[in-house]
């Protein structure tokens, strides 16, 4: 099963990128999946369901550890050959 998650973290800061935000950055891009896309104020990737899954516990638990106070997430059931 492949899944792709999008997420946010927050609070938001507009002059400077915050801790949570970095951390969760560096987890999205070292974890073992196929795509990943981040942005300022949304962040998308996905990958076989453990390697998600796996990204998504460390990316709630790093994130919170970092400052976040509230972290927005979805995780989508892709389709074969697409979405």
């Amino acid at each position: 099963m492949r899944l792709r998650v999008e997420f946010t973290t927050e609070p938001f800061d507009l002059d400077e990128v915050p801790a949570h935000a970095v951390v969760a950055r560096e987890v999205i891009e070292t974890a073992e999946l196929d795509a990943v896309d981040v942005g300022p104020f949304g962040n998308t990737a996905e990958g076989a369901a453990d390697a998600v899954l796996g990204a998504v516990d460390a990316l709630l638990r790093k994130s919170l550890d970092a400052g976040a106070t509230r972290i927005s997430l979805q995780v989508n059931v892709m389709r074969e050959g697409g979405n």
